[in-house]
Protein backbone atom coordinates (compact mmCIF):
# COMPACT_ATOMS: atom_id res chain seq x y z
CA UNK A 1 0.00 0.00 0.00
CA UNK A 2 1.49 3.59 -1.08
CA UNK A 3 0.90 6.83 1.12
CA UNK A 4 -2.57 8.55 0.58
CA UNK A 5 -2.55 10.26 -2.49
CA UNK A 6 -5.28 13.25 -3.78
CA UNK A 7 -8.12 12.53 -5.98
CA UNK A 8 -7.99 14.96 -8.45
CA UNK A 9 -11.01 15.08 -10.70
CA UNK A 10 -13.74 13.62 -9.38
CA UNK A 11 -15.73 13.23 -12.66
CA UNK A 12 -12.65 11.11 -14.05
CA UNK A 13 -11.64 9.55 -10.48
CA UNK A 14 -13.78 6.17 -11.52
CA UNK A 15 -12.68 5.89 -15.17
CA UNK A 16 -8.86 5.87 -14.10
CA UNK A 17 -9.26 3.18 -11.53
CA UNK A 18 -10.53 1.14 -13.54
CA UNK A 19 -7.86 1.52 -15.93
CA UNK A 20 -5.20 1.05 -13.30
CA UNK A 21 -7.13 -2.23 -12.26
CA UNK A 22 -6.38 -3.25 -15.53
CA UNK A 23 -9.28 -5.10 -15.93
CA UNK A 24 -10.06 -5.98 -12.96
CA UNK A 25 -12.68 -5.37 -10.35
CA UNK A 26 -12.60 -1.65 -8.33
CA UNK A 27 -13.54 -2.05 -4.54
CA UNK A 28 -13.62 2.04 -3.75
CA UNK A 29 -14.57 2.64 0.09
CA UNK A 30 -15.57 6.72 0.19
CA UNK A 31 -15.96 8.95 3.30
CA UNK A 32 -19.33 10.47 1.67
CA UNK A 33 -23.11 9.33 2.18
CA UNK A 34 -24.72 7.26 -0.31
CA UNK A 35 -28.58 7.08 0.16
CA UNK A 36 -31.10 9.00 1.26
CA UNK A 37 -33.08 9.07 4.98
CA UNK A 38 -35.94 6.80 5.03
CA UNK A 39 -38.26 9.66 6.10
CA UNK A 40 -37.24 11.49 2.84
CA UNK A 41 -37.70 8.84 0.69
CA UNK A 42 -41.50 7.66 1.25
CA UNK A 43 -42.45 10.75 0.18
CA UNK A 44 -40.72 10.05 -2.69
CA UNK A 45 -42.87 8.93 -6.06
CA UNK A 46 -41.65 7.19 -9.02
CA UNK A 47 -37.88 5.91 -8.50
CA UNK A 48 -37.79 2.16 -6.73
CA UNK A 49 -34.27 2.92 -5.11
CA UNK A 50 -31.57 5.19 -4.13
CA UNK A 51 -29.61 3.97 -7.47
CA UNK A 52 -32.81 4.82 -9.59
CA UNK A 53 -33.37 8.13 -7.67
CA UNK A 54 -29.50 9.15 -8.57
CA UNK A 55 -29.98 8.57 -11.66
CA UNK A 56 -32.95 10.50 -12.10
CA UNK A 57 -31.12 13.57 -10.56
CA UNK A 58 -29.72 13.93 -14.44
CA UNK A 59 -32.92 15.54 -14.99
CA UNK A 60 -33.23 17.57 -12.04
CA UNK A 61 -29.83 20.33 -11.31
CA UNK A 62 -31.70 22.16 -9.37
CA UNK A 63 -31.33 19.39 -6.41
CA UNK A 64 -27.71 20.22 -6.29
CA UNK A 65 -28.32 24.17 -5.45
CA UNK A 66 -27.81 24.58 -1.93
CA UNK A 67 -30.56 26.73 -0.62
CA UNK A 68 -29.54 30.29 0.58
CA UNK A 69 -32.91 30.05 2.99
CA UNK A 70 -35.50 28.56 4.32
CA UNK A 71 -37.78 29.59 1.93
CA UNK A 72 -35.95 27.75 -0.51
CA UNK A 73 -35.54 23.95 1.28
CA UNK A 74 -38.23 21.73 -0.79
CA UNK A 75 -37.80 17.89 -1.23
CA UNK A 76 -36.45 18.63 -4.85
CA UNK A 77 -34.18 20.90 -3.25
CA UNK A 78 -33.30 19.83 0.26
CA UNK A 79 -29.18 20.96 0.79
CA UNK A 80 -28.92 23.66 3.02
CA UNK A 81 -27.71 26.26 4.16
CA UNK A 82 -25.67 27.86 2.03
CA UNK A 83 -24.11 30.37 4.36
CA UNK A 84 -24.53 30.78 7.77
CA UNK A 85 -27.45 33.05 9.49
CA UNK A 86 -28.57 33.30 12.90
CA UNK A 87 -31.71 30.86 14.00
CA UNK A 88 -30.67 28.25 11.89
CA UNK A 89 -31.40 25.27 13.17
CA UNK A 90 -32.04 21.55 12.38
CA UNK A 91 -35.38 21.10 12.76
CA UNK A 92 -36.68 24.12 11.45
CA UNK A 93 -34.41 22.01 7.92
CA UNK A 94 -36.51 18.88 8.66
CA UNK A 95 -39.85 21.27 8.99
CA UNK A 96 -38.99 23.32 5.58
CA UNK A 97 -39.01 19.38 4.35
CA UNK A 98 -41.95 18.17 6.05
CA UNK A 99 -40.28 15.83 7.95
CA UNK A 100 -41.40 15.56 11.66
CA UNK A 101 -38.19 16.51 13.66
CA UNK A 102 -34.49 16.43 12.81
CA UNK A 103 -34.16 13.02 13.63
CA UNK A 104 -35.63 12.50 10.30
CA UNK A 105 -32.56 13.88 8.23
CA UNK A 106 -30.55 11.16 9.25
CA UNK A 107 -30.36 7.45 7.99
CA UNK A 108 -30.50 4.02 10.90
CA UNK A 109 -26.43 4.40 10.02
CA UNK A 110 -25.92 7.86 10.74
CA UNK A 111 -27.17 7.36 14.42
CA UNK A 112 -24.78 7.06 16.87
CA UNK A 113 -24.31 3.21 18.21
CA UNK A 114 -22.46 1.95 21.27
CA UNK A 115 -19.26 2.06 20.64
CA UNK A 116 -18.88 5.49 17.97
CA UNK A 117 -21.03 8.64 17.77
CA UNK A 118 -23.56 9.92 15.51
CA UNK A 119 -22.91 11.41 11.72
CA UNK A 120 -23.94 14.18 10.12
CA UNK A 121 -27.38 13.98 8.23
CA UNK A 122 -26.83 13.88 4.80
CA UNK A 123 -28.73 17.50 3.55
CA UNK A 124 -26.86 20.06 5.62
CA UNK A 125 -24.01 21.70 4.37
CA UNK A 126 -22.77 23.89 7.00
CA UNK A 127 -19.94 23.56 9.32
CA UNK A 128 -16.81 20.83 10.37
CA UNK A 129 -19.86 18.47 11.04
CA UNK A 130 -21.36 18.24 8.12
CA UNK A 131 -21.03 15.96 4.85
CA UNK A 132 -24.04 17.27 2.45
CA UNK A 133 -20.87 19.57 0.22
CA UNK A 134 -19.17 16.06 -0.27
CA UNK A 135 -22.75 14.49 -1.11
CA UNK A 136 -23.41 16.99 -3.33
CA UNK A 137 -19.86 16.87 -5.34
CA UNK A 138 -19.65 12.94 -5.17
CA UNK A 139 -22.80 12.45 -6.61
CA UNK A 140 -23.38 14.99 -9.26
CA UNK A 141 -19.49 14.65 -10.60
CA UNK A 142 -18.48 11.16 -9.69
CA UNK A 143 -21.31 8.51 -9.41
CA UNK A 144 -24.37 10.04 -11.56
CA UNK A 145 -22.05 10.23 -14.86
CA UNK A 146 -21.36 6.64 -14.35
CA UNK A 147 -24.51 4.87 -13.52
CA UNK A 148 -25.10 4.15 -16.92
CA UNK A 149 -21.99 2.03 -17.06
CA UNK A 150 -20.28 -0.29 -14.68
CA UNK A 151 -20.31 1.07 -11.73
CA UNK A 152 -22.30 -0.86 -8.83
CA UNK A 153 -23.67 0.87 -5.41
CA UNK A 154 -23.25 -1.12 -2.81
CA UNK A 155 -25.31 -2.56 -0.60
CA UNK A 156 -28.67 -1.69 -3.20
CA UNK A 157 -26.79 -4.06 -5.75
CA UNK A 158 -26.35 -7.20 -3.81
CA UNK A 159 -23.21 -8.62 -1.58
CA UNK A 160 -19.84 -6.57 -2.12
CA UNK A 161 -17.84 -9.05 -2.49
CA UNK A 162 -20.13 -10.92 -5.46
CA UNK A 163 -20.65 -7.67 -7.19
CA UNK A 164 -16.65 -7.75 -8.13
CA UNK A 165 -16.63 -8.97 -11.31
CA UNK A 166 -13.27 -8.04 -13.55
CA UNK A 167 -14.03 -4.31 -15.41
CA UNK A 168 -17.14 -3.16 -12.16
CA UNK A 169 -16.52 -0.22 -9.87
CA UNK A 170 -17.92 -1.28 -6.73
CA UNK A 171 -18.27 1.91 -4.53
CA UNK A 172 -19.38 1.57 -0.81
CA UNK A 173 -19.37 4.41 2.43
CA UNK A 174 -16.97 3.71 4.57
CA UNK A 175 -17.02 5.77 8.15
CA UNK A 176 -13.90 6.99 10.05
CA UNK A 177 -15.12 6.59 13.25
CA UNK A 178 -16.17 3.52 12.63
CA UNK A 179 -13.65 2.31 10.73
CA UNK A 180 -11.33 2.66 13.57
CA UNK A 181 -13.73 0.40 15.74
CA UNK A 182 -13.87 -2.00 12.90
CA UNK A 183 -10.24 -2.13 12.94
CA UNK A 184 -9.71 -2.28 16.79
CA UNK A 185 -7.94 1.14 17.14
CA UNK A 186 -8.58 3.13 19.65
CA UNK A 187 -9.69 6.08 18.68
CA UNK A 188 -7.06 9.52 18.96
CA UNK A 189 -7.62 12.21 21.41
CA UNK A 190 -8.48 14.36 18.41
CA UNK A 191 -7.65 13.04 14.77
CA UNK A 192 -7.40 16.74 13.78
CA UNK A 193 -3.77 17.23 15.99
CA UNK A 194 -0.93 15.59 14.23
CA UNK A 195 0.71 14.37 17.20
CA UNK A 196 -2.00 12.10 18.18
CA UNK A 197 -2.29 10.71 14.87
CA UNK A 198 1.12 10.04 14.84
CA UNK A 199 0.96 8.49 18.74
CA UNK A 200 -1.10 5.65 16.80
CA UNK A 201 1.99 4.64 15.00
CA UNK A 202 2.71 1.37 16.35
CA UNK A 203 -1.13 0.31 16.42
CA UNK A 204 -1.54 1.28 12.65
CA UNK A 205 1.41 -0.64 11.93
CA UNK A 206 0.15 -3.49 14.02
CA UNK A 207 -3.05 -3.51 11.72
CA UNK A 208 -1.14 -3.66 8.69
CA UNK A 209 0.12 -6.88 10.14
CA UNK A 210 -2.89 -8.36 10.74
CA UNK A 211 -4.55 -7.80 7.69
CA UNK A 212 -1.07 -8.53 6.14
CA UNK A 213 -0.73 -5.07 4.00
CA UNK A 214 3.09 -4.25 3.11
CA UNK A 215 3.35 -0.55 3.76
CA UNK A 216 5.57 1.54 0.81
CA UNK A 217 8.52 3.75 2.28
CA UNK A 218 6.12 6.66 1.57
CA UNK A 219 3.06 5.48 3.85
CA UNK A 220 5.51 4.14 6.45
CA UNK A 221 7.20 7.78 6.40
CA UNK A 222 3.74 9.36 6.76
CA UNK A 223 2.01 7.11 9.64
CA UNK A 224 4.61 7.96 11.80
CA UNK A 225 4.38 11.44 10.33
CA UNK A 226 1.27 11.57 11.39
CA UNK A 227 0.41 12.40 7.86
CA UNK A 228 1.34 15.86 7.98
CA UNK A 229 0.71 19.00 9.57
CA UNK A 230 -1.30 20.77 7.02
CA UNK A 231 -5.15 20.53 7.25
CA UNK A 232 -5.76 17.81 5.08
CA UNK A 233 -3.70 15.62 7.45
CA UNK A 234 -6.72 14.33 8.98
CA UNK A 235 -8.03 13.24 4.97
CA UNK A 236 -5.13 11.22 4.23
CA UNK A 237 -5.13 9.62 8.20
CA UNK A 238 -8.71 8.80 7.38
CA UNK A 239 -8.35 7.54 3.61
CA UNK A 240 -5.84 5.04 5.32
CA UNK A 241 -8.35 3.64 7.42
CA UNK A 242 -11.41 3.38 4.44
CA UNK A 243 -8.36 1.57 2.43
CA UNK A 244 -8.24 -0.67 5.62
CA UNK A 245 -11.50 -0.78 6.13
CA UNK A 246 -12.39 -2.17 2.80
CA UNK A 247 -9.46 -4.75 2.43
CA UNK A 248 -10.80 -6.03 6.12
CA UNK A 249 -14.17 -7.05 4.41
CA UNK A 250 -12.38 -8.14 1.23
CA UNK A 251 -10.43 -10.51 3.19
CA UNK A 252 -12.94 -11.53 5.56
CA UNK A 253 -12.52 -10.15 8.65
CA UNK A 254 -15.50 -7.93 8.68
CA UNK A 255 -19.12 -8.85 6.87
CA UNK A 256 -20.39 -7.28 4.15
CA UNK A 257 -24.19 -8.22 5.28
CA UNK A 258 -26.53 -5.33 6.18
CA UNK A 259 -29.98 -5.28 8.90
CA UNK A 260 -32.93 -7.35 7.32
CA UNK A 261 -34.32 -3.99 7.05
CA UNK A 262 -36.09 -3.00 3.04
CA UNK A 263 -35.37 0.78 3.88
CA UNK A 264 -31.41 0.23 4.51
CA UNK A 265 -31.87 -2.16 1.14
CA UNK A 266 -33.27 -0.04 -1.10
CA UNK A 267 -33.01 3.62 0.22
CA UNK A 268 -30.47 4.26 3.02
CA UNK A 269 -27.70 2.23 2.23
CA UNK A 270 -24.89 1.10 5.37
CA UNK A 271 -21.94 1.25 6.24
CA UNK A 272 -19.29 -1.31 4.76
CA UNK A 273 -18.22 -3.61 7.47
CA UNK A 274 -20.29 -2.38 10.29
CA UNK A 275 -22.52 -4.95 12.54
CA UNK A 276 -23.63 -2.47 15.64
CA UNK A 277 -26.87 -1.20 15.40
CA UNK A 278 -27.90 2.41 15.89
CA UNK A 279 -28.72 2.83 19.93
CA UNK A 280 -32.82 3.36 20.04
CA UNK A 281 -33.84 6.81 19.99
CA UNK A 282 -37.58 8.29 19.21
CA UNK A 283 -38.63 7.21 16.05
CA UNK A 284 -39.44 9.79 13.05
CA UNK A 285 -38.83 6.97 10.18
CA UNK A 286 -41.58 6.12 7.63
CA UNK A 287 -44.49 5.19 9.57
CA UNK A 288 -44.52 9.11 10.46
CA UNK A 289 -44.23 9.35 6.63
CA UNK A 290 -47.27 7.32 6.62
CA UNK A 291 -45.86 3.75 5.63
CA UNK A 292 -44.10 1.24 6.83
CA UNK A 293 -42.91 -0.37 3.83
CA UNK A 294 -40.60 1.17 0.88
CA UNK A 295 -43.19 1.24 -1.86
Amino acid sequence: MDAPDRVGDAGTLLARLSEQAGGGPVALGVDFPIGLPRAYAAGLTGPADFPAFLASLAEQPDFFRVAAQLADVSPARPFYPARGMAGMTRAAHAAALGLDGPDALGRACDRATARRPAGAPIFWTLGANQTGKAALHAWSAMLLPAMRGSLRLWPFAGDFRALLAPGRVVVAETYPAEALRQLGLKPPASKRRQADRAALEPHLTLCLDRLAVRASASLAAAIADGFGADAAGEDRFDSLLGALNVIAVLDGHRPDTVPDDPWIRRWEGWVLGQTDLPEPHSEHGPSAAGTDQPG
